[in-house]
């Protein structure tokens, strides 16, 4: 089994991995063979969602490593016919009976889905959770500067916002917002789509200067940023791949180049106007 990858810590002292697994698609037994081989690789971090309907799969692959629990540090996700405060609670007692777990390390608000008008109250539901000891960390995802600054109205700051993000969509704006508040950054589809992004000329004259893939330079630039991203791979040579980034280093130069990809695209989905 290779070492684990390094730590990041939150605002609240808890300890996150540095990269993640993500599990958006795959099915229950594509995922728990994922997760079992990327435990292998370094991978600690496993991300998943009621959404994503695999949680059972994360935590068989997790029983699967033979790991300790407090090695894994999971997150999962609700979705939007829980946004209240007990429905926070509801979610979670589903969540934690599908992954076979009595505590979730990460647990997040999905979409803002700002039209039910929900989320602070959810937020007020995790925090309870939090303070129970039932959740160590919580934090929401897909929330645009709008939704954050209505929690931050209500005295309420996330640990997480996990959001999509690669360099073609570097979200300069939220990054600077969540600094600000001591909120970390994590990206879902850090890789781009389709494979687009990693055939930028700018990426793989990078890559081949320090003789790497275009995945692990990009890679490289989240986590040299102080992004967690999380990667989808149910391969296990590729997760293996993306793990291995922290024995080189991309110059402010290269950092610079790749930020500068950012042409203004919209993102995939509109956080006021989608969601569940």
């Amino acid at each position: 089994m290779m070492s684990p990858a390094p730590t990041l810590t939150l605002n609240n002292g808890v300890q996150i991995p540095a990269i993640g697994l993500g599990t958006w698609p795959m099915n229950n037994s594509e995922t728990a063979d994922a997760v079992t081989a990327a435990a292998d690789a370094g991978y600690r971090l496993f991300d998943t969602a009621e959404n994503y309907e695999n949680e059972v799969g994360v935590g068989e692959g997790i029983r699967r490593t033979g790991l300790p629990r407090e090695d894994i540090f999971i997150t999962s996700k609700f979705n939007k016919k829980w946004h209240s405060y007990d429905g926070a609670h509801r979610a979670f007692e589903a969540s934690t009976a599908r992954l076979g777990l009595e505590v979730i390390d990460l647990y997040l608000i999905h979409w803002p889905n700002p039209e039910q008008n929900g989320y602070p109250d959810a937020f007020r539901g995790l925090r309870a959770l939090q303070q129970s000891g039932q959740v160590r960390a919580i934090g929401v995802s897909n929330f645009l500067p709008e939704h954050l600054q209505r929690l931050f109205d209500e005295g309420l700051t996330p640990q997480v916002n996990q959001t999509q993000l690669d360099p073609t969509h570097n979200r300069s704006d939220l990054r600077s917002l969540h600094r600000s508040r001591g909120i970390l950054t994590e990206a879902w589809s850090p890789l781009g789509r389709d494979g687009g992004l990693l055939a930028e000329p700018v990426i793989t004259a990078i890559a081949r200067e320090h003789g790497r893939t275009a995945s692990q330079v990009v890679l490289r630039w989240h986590t040299q940023n102080g992004i967690v991203p999380t990667p989808k791979s149910g391969n296990p040579q590729r997760q293996l791949e993306n793990i291995s980034i922290f024995d080189f280093e991309l110059s402010s130069a290269e950092l610079a180049a790749l930020t500068a990809l950012d042409v203004g695209a919209p993102l995939r989905f509109d956080a006021v106007d989608f969601g569940h």
